[in-house]
């Protein structure tokens, strides 16, 4: 059963990662000023949310190495 949860881990992480990366650098693309017009407030909204976004995943895996670590008790 472990096994099975740590192939589908693996299927699922290359397959999301690789679509995160892909759709990170169309969005990179918006930055080009010969295609595009936007204000910088408008880029640090989109900076802003991409940051809060990532902040969220990151907590979640650091959180799952907390969890996992023994509790001290008096």
């Amino acid at each position: 059963m472990n096994r099975d949860k740590s192939e589908k881990f693996i299927e699922l992480a290359n397959r999301r990662v690789n679509r995160a990366l892909k759709d990170l650098k169309l969005v990179a693309n918006l930055s080009n000023r010969q295609n595009y017009e936007y204000t910088d407030e408008q880029a640090k909204k989109i900076l802003k949310a991409l940051q809060i976004e990532f902040d969220s995943l990151k907590q979640s895996f650091l959180a799952q190495e907390v969890d996992s670590q023994p509790t001290f008790k008096l």
